[in-house]
């Protein structure tokens, strides 16, 4: 039943207590006598203009006025929070670190054998970094897949039957990931194997993994350790006595670091492609930890229950779903492929903790623990034994009818439900609520006029107190980006938390406090505390009709933190009406508030166990510290809400406030003075600055064919804000005398990007040095020129190198490009308005052929377009230099300079 507070047979839940004064202290305290007097002629009310006084009266004013009479101390509340706080963080910690639920003893017949599984990733992270190309990915990896898959063969059972292919595909396709870009792929390796029922089968799911790396990296959490379980769930599955109804694809991709090159091949262009019915991805965003489902679908719930029914280690959430596909994360996965080429519905997980190692030298196997690799096998093994005897993969199409919310409870099981019953629950959430407040705000105007303005009044009060905390931590953190101490925490996350986190809290209760003196002087206690628990209850139904009207899963979060604090209010209503913010009130609402908090928590640590590591590789432009501070304040503001009422239920906030204050001065001057050091090169916990040099000779013609500029030197890009400041003291030449300046006339100012990311990253600095001369020298020359009838010219290009190179095309004024034989023949822009093509191949490749058609509104005596070619050599003898090594040893052991050599031709025609 939903009933108002009462406060005295003459006005009921609207009544406040004027007494006040025996909890007041400080300069705004008045006598008791004074505020009876005032009491007789109350002022305007002050969100029109001043603060009112109303007498209690009745026997219900007694036990109001006791609660008043004794408010919270304000030592015992302070600390009583942060202990409550400390230890579902606790909680929190603890479910995490339990990787595995221990069961049965593993390496049993049938049971996933991490051992196994290691001894695969030793194997093959011992090969060294395997870039697309390389002898390392394309020859010695894919030589040990097809032995051991070989070995596994020989140990099947008669009741399977595997099948191994080696695919070379080539292709071409757009994507609009980094601003948009077209890719391009030739003779690249797909190693594809498939477990089937002896009689065959009709219907496949597929596992995917990818054995490439990226330059430099041994990558064995990306993505070695995924291949590995699958090796050893390919073992498992084969020697199973269990016969499958559907074949079990493994697709073991080799130029998944190329952007998704491998698994477009397959999916586009493949035979057994056609037998898909849904896939599990297996990826990382960092080293070990446990593998997170952060995508599933699109709209295959089934896909879901099947994982919530299998899964032995449960660990997803829509959140972390809705969140990847927003695109505020830099990344993305094969998943996107499948799902967008393929039709094809799945699963994406990865791993992602310690994401500061994440592409570095430092993700080695050591660092993978064992227990990881066995949840993992444990839950692909589970999943995939599930989908392949499931009847509902043969008609998979028919389960498409909707999304599904889902998200697991401490990694002990998952909760998952149609999102069409979400938004019922939602919405039935948000009909209590509004019968709960509709009780106090709708009565009779006499009755409810005080606690109406009351509480807008107060809804007012917590906003301000909000939007002034997010200005405060942004000033701050503005501030220190300026002085060039941005990235403080980067080490030491803690930091962050005294300065921001700390910041965000004291600036709520100042405002707060503030209004409890000179607005609230003469409300009691108790009533306050009523107020300001609804406007927070009020505030977060808000949120949760606002992101259920959006359509948005994730809204059950807001449910949560909707309904319990309800549930809660209504089984503590009488005490604390009775006896006040007594210890009995205190426990009850905390343990009714336990749930909301307990789960907030959860997430919290995964907002930040992902963007922390991100933020020291995001880029020149995007200020690591606001970003990290709004995050912060934002924590702040759900965490605190319905803490708000305990500000006015305590006595004082004074010790509180000083505390705080001096927390974050401390913190404050720590950080301006140096203190604290970004980077790690702690060898059990390394937290390196990323920094890419290229080593290259840059070549510029003109219409005509001539040289115009010609010019070489080590380019050199950081991959956070810090930029050069922290290398310049180690490296003196690397300084912003050396900034490199842009080419106006040439596409992507000249330089020879990789990638696409010249947006995120405007600072780079040039060091000139000695010409490089690979001995695969790439040549790029125009195949022929057509003028077409309709007003177009046709400009076929033939171009030869390493496996990596990037093509860019900038068309001049009066010129668009309106077709060519990349993608599919529709140019795609990248941001900026430039075109950018990756191109890579495998082992051998023969010359790549395309052309591009350029329509000519009006003709220009500087040509209609240019064009340019880099040539990127990450791997062999041609990839280093003698300058390039002997810069790449002066950089400090914190950092993790990956390096290698390139060529730039730039043509105008």
């Amino acid at each position: 039943m939903l009933v108002a507070m009462e406060w005295g047979s003459e006005s009921g839940a609207v009544r406040r207590h004027r007494i006040g004064g025996e909890r007041r202290d400080g300069p705004a305290a008045a006598p008791q006598r004074e505020r009876e007097a005032l009491a007789q002629e109350p002022p305007a009310d002050a969100c029109g203009g001043g603060a009112r006084t109303r007498k209690r009266s009745g026997q219900g004013s007694g036990g109001a006025s006791r609660g008043a009479g004794t408010g919270l101390s304000e030592a015992r509340a302070a600390l009583g929070l942060a202990l409550y706080l400390l230890a579902l963080r606790a909680l929190v910690h603890l479910s995490l670190q339990q990787l595995v639920v221990r069961g049965a003893a593993v390496g049993h017949r049938g049971e996933f054998d991490a051992r196994q599984a290691r001894d695969y990733l030793e194997h093959i992270t011992s090969i060294g970094p395997r870039t697309t190309g390389s002898p390392e990915n394309e020859i010695l990896t894919v030589h040990y897949l097809l032995e051991q898959i070989k070995l596994i063969e020989v140990q099947s059972n008669s009741l399977h039957r595997i099948s191994v292919d080696v695919q070379r595909p080539t292709g071409s396709f757009s994507i609009d990931f980094l601003g948009g870009f077209t890719s391009y792929y030739d003779n690249i390796t797909n190693v594809v194997v498939k477990l089937e029922p002896r009689d065959g089968a009709q219907h496949a799911v597929l596992a995917n993994c990818h054995f490439d790396s990226v330059a430099n990296s041994p990558g064995a959490s990306d993505d070695a350790v995924s291949c590995s379980v699958m090796l050893e769930v390919l073992r498992v599955l084969s020697t199973s006595s269990e016969a499958l109804h559907h074949a079990v694809i493994f697709l073991f991709n080799g130029a998944e670091e190329n952007v998704l090159q491998a698994s477009h091949g397959f999916i586009t262009q493949h035979p057994w492609a056609s037998l898909i019915r849904a896939f599990i991805n297996l990826e990382a965003a960092g080293v070990g930890g446990k593998e997170l489902v952060f995508q599933t679908g699109p709209e295959n719930p089934w896909l879901v229950q099947a994982y919530v029914s299998a899964a032995k280690h449960p660990f997803a959430s829509v959140v972390a779903q809705e969140v990847f596909q927003s695109g505020i994360i830099p990344s993305d996965t094969d998943f996107r492929i499948y799902r967008d080429f393929g039709n094809i519905p799945g699963i994406d997980l990865a791993f992602i903790e310690n994401g500061y190692i994440y592409h570095t030298k430092y993700d080695t196997a050591d660092r993978i623990l064992t227990d990881s690799i066995q949840r993992a096998g444990d839950n692909i093994l589970a999943v995939l034994k599930y989908l392949a005897t499931s009847d509902m993969l043969a008609s998979s199409s028919k389960y498409q009818h909707g999304n599904m919310v889902f998200f697991d409870v401490l990694g002990l099981f998952v909760i998952a439900y149609p999102s069409r019953v979400g938004l019922i629950i939602n919405y039935m959430v948000v009909m209590a609520v509004a019968l709960y407040l509709g009780k106090k705000l709708l009565q009779p105007q006499n009755k409810t006029a005080t606690y109406t303005k009351d509480f807008f009044c107060g809804l007012g009060i917590t906003l301000i107190s909000w939007f002034t905390s997010l200005v405060t931590v942004l000033i701050i953190a503005v501030f220190i980006s300026l002085i060039g101490q941005s990235l403080s925490w980067y080490n030491h996350f803690y930091v962050s938390v005294c300065l921001y986190g700390t910041a965000a809290v004291a600036k709520i209760i100042f405002i707060h406090t503030l209004a409890k003196r000179f607005h609230y002087v003469n409300a009691s206690d108790q009533y306050l505390g009523e107020v300001f628990f609804d406007v927070s209850l009020f505030v977060h139904c808000g949120f949760l009709t606002a992101l259920t009207y959006q359509g948005l899963c994730s809204a059950f979060i807001s449910a949560v933190w909707v309904a319990f604090p309800l549930l809660t209010k209504l089984c503590v209503h009488k005490d604390f009406k009775r006896h006040g913010a007594g210890g009995k009130f205190i426990v009850f609402y905390l343990l009714g508030m336990f749930i909301p908090y307990l789960y907030a928590l959860y997430l919290i640590w995964a907002v930040f166990e992902m963007f922390t590591p991100i933020l020291g590789r995001s880029g020149s432009e995007i200020p690591p510290d606001v970003v990290l501070a709004s995050i912060l304040a934002g924590c702040t503001m759900i965490l605190s809400s319905y803490f708000i009422n305990f500000i006015y239920l305590a006595k004082s906030t004074k010790r509180t406030m000083l505390t705080l204050t001096l927390v974050c001065t401390i913190a404050f001057l720590l950080v301006c003075s140096g203190t604290f050091f970004p980077y790690s090169s702690n060898p059990s916990s390394p937290k390196p600055k990323r920094v890419f040099l290229q080593h290259m000779t840059r070549t510029f013609h003109d219409l005509d064919g001539n040289v115009v500029k010609r010019d070489s030197g080590i380019w050199i890009n950081g991959f956070d804000y810090t930029g050069m400041s922290h290398i310049t003291p180690h490296i003196p030449e690397i300084n912003d005398t050396i900034r490199a300046h842009c080419e106006e006339d040439a596409p992507l100012c000249g330089f020879p990007w990789y990638l696409p990311v010249h947006f995120l990253i405007r600072k780079n600095w040039y060091l000139p040095a000695a010409e490089v001369s690979p001995k695969e020298a790439a040549h790029f020359r125009l195949v022929s020129k057509e003028q077409t009838p309709w007003d177009s010219v046709k400009l076929t290009f033939e171009a030869t190198g390493p496996s990596h190179m990037s093509f860019y095309v900038r068309t001049h004024k009066g010129s668009t490009l309106s077709q060519w034989s990349l993608g599919n023949g529709t140019p795609v822009t990248s941001k900026g308005g430039d075109y950018f093509v990756f191109y890579s191949h495998g082992l051998q490749a023969s010359a790549w052929q395309f052309w591009i058609e350029v329509q000519v509104l009006e003709e220009q005596p500087e040509g209609v377009v240019t064009v340019a070619i880099a040539a990127h050599y990450l791997s062999g003898e041609d990839k280093r230099s003698s300058q390039l090594d002997a810069l790449k040893e002066k950089f400090p052991d914190w950092t993790f300079p990956s390096a290698w050599v390139c060529t730039y031709h730039l043509f105008v025609f």
